[in-house]
């Protein structure tokens, strides 16, 4: 059993001791902790948007919540099943002091997380972060008095706003997609995007949706994940019928996969890379940049540069990417697990957004969904990693590679990446665990591989030195 506490939120298994997995006294101490950081901001409003996905456990979280905030004298503007982009929406629609998404994101069901935002609807900064973590150890907060109560109110109409926006951005053509007659399969993985990605493809004019696991039951009905290894539903099913395309979408649908017509994966990765090559192809009157983080593939940049424009990195992490983007005014962003950011819409990861740019370009291409993923460069990226002892200095580590590796182009904002001729290799420390991460990413699987194991022996190697 586990609980989580970091700059970005709280998340943690159900159940258990408090303390040592995500309890009602954690959501309550958590909850309450943020509601003391909106009352401290004299300038925000003295309400937050709410919002969950799917799973067992929501909508016991999101009675703490609610109760806790209002307790504090804050407003609740309750949006219920939602998804992670249209809470981030709500805030500053609602002219919030901040937003609470309750999800676990591809975390199996027995997890559950509080997702917290700013006034502006975007993942709270690092100081915020540090001190509402402060806060919460110290248990710094006062209730409000019973005249002071904060109100409550349920508001189910955001998703459709969310979509009525979608729709008029001037980079989403409706009349394509529909002329296009689309037959699509949806994979929701039973939570909120069962309704909410239909109810996009239906406005977008998709008439023919094959539905798999789109009741929002919040029983998953495989590994919440959108990776290969478990899609082999909704690859089988692309496979016996004759679809355009499969749309697979994580629990709270900030992450984009695709499925090919022929059953095979368009590549987690790539999700970015068409979506933003689509992107620069209708903004040719400036010089774009784009931004992904430092463990997505470098295809992004070859495609940017291809249409003359200019790439940047940024660490790991959405709040990271979007600080990023904001700094270099990027037209699109994200990161390589599928989330688009497109800053036209709003600055957080949006499978809805991604799906309908998608689909634009799908339309316009006017080839098979294989077809367009034979365009874009094609590297692989192995991801492994190591276990380290208790104790272990993993700076330390850090460091000895970093010598180990001087003569090489290095960058290390968050850990240690290396890069090649062609290829690249990212250690990042796990700040919950003792372990590693090693991605390395090359034009050939096996060289890629390879490179993970080289620095995987140069580790151990370093730990006995």
């Amino acid at each position: 059993m586990t609980l989580i506490k970091s700059i970005s939120g709280i998340r943690g298994t159900i159940g258990g001791k408090s303390g040592e997995c995500l309890t009602p006294l954690d959501v309550v101490k958590f909850t309450a902790a943020f509601a003391a950081t909106i009352l401290s901001k004299p300038e925000v409003n003295k309400k937050v948007v709410l919002g969950r996905d799917a799973r067992p456990s929501g909508k016991m979280v999101s009675d703490l919540v609610t109760a806790t905030l209002t307790g504090m004298g804050i407003d609740v503007v309750d949006l219920g099943l939602s998804t992670t982009p249209t809470v981030e929406m709500a805030v500053p629609l609602e002219n919030a002091g901040g937003g609470i998404i309750l999800t676990a994101s591809h975390n199996p069901i027995q997890w559950n997380a509080l997702k917290l935002l700013n006034e502006k609807g975007e993942f709270i900064s690092g100081s915020d972060g540090e001190k509402l973590l402060e806060i919460a150890k110290n248990e710094d907060f006062t209730f409000a008095e019973v005249k002071q109560l904060g109100k409550y109110e349920i508001n189910d109409t955001y998703l459709q706003k969310h979509i009525d926006a979608i729709l008029k951005l001037s980079s989403v053509n409706a009349e394509a997609i529909k002329s296009a007659n689309f037959k699509i399969v949806v994979d929701a993985v039973n939570s909120s995007g069962g309704f909410a990605v239909p109810l996009l493809l239906k406005a977008l004019g998709v008439e023919e949706i094959k539905e798999l696991n789109c009741e929002p039951t919040g029983i998953f009905a495989h590994n919440p994940e959108p990776l290969p290894e478990n899609l082999r539903e909704i690859s089988g099913e692309m496979k016996k019928g004759d679809y355009d395309l499969g749309i697979v979408v994580d629990p709270d649908v900030d992450r984009l996969a695709l499925i090919c017509e022929d059953g095979e994966p368009f590549g987690e990765e790539y999700t970015l890379v068409a979506v933003a090559d689509y992107i620069l192809s209708i903004n040719k009157k400036q010089k774009n940049t784009t931004v992904s983080n430092l463990s997505s593939t470098m295809a992004l940049k070859d495609v940017t540069e291809k249409h003359g424009g200019e790439y940047f990195s940024a660490s790991v992490g959405e709040v990271n990417v979007v600080e990023k983007m904001k700094e270099m005014g990027s037209i699109i962003g994200g990161e390589g697990n599928g989330g688009i950011i497109f800053p036209e819409l709003h600055y957080g990861r949006d499978a809805l957004v991604g799906i309908a740019l998608f689909l634009t370009h799908l339309a316009k291409f006017n080839k098979p969904v294989g077809f367009l993923r034979k365009k874009y460069p094609n590297y692989f990226i192995a991801k492994k990693k190591i276990e380290l002892d208790q104790g272990t200095n993993v700076d330390l580590i850090l460091e000895k590679i970093q010598k180990k590796y001087t003569k090489y182009n290095l960058d290390t904002r968050d850990g240690v990446k290396i890069h090649f001729d062609k290829e690249w290799v990212h250690l990042r420390k796990s700040n919950t665990e003792p372990i590693i991460r090693i991605y390395a990413e090359s034009e050939f699987e096996t060289k890629a591989d390879n490179l993970a194991d080289k620095i995987i022996q140069d580790i151990k190697e370093l730990m006995t030195a």
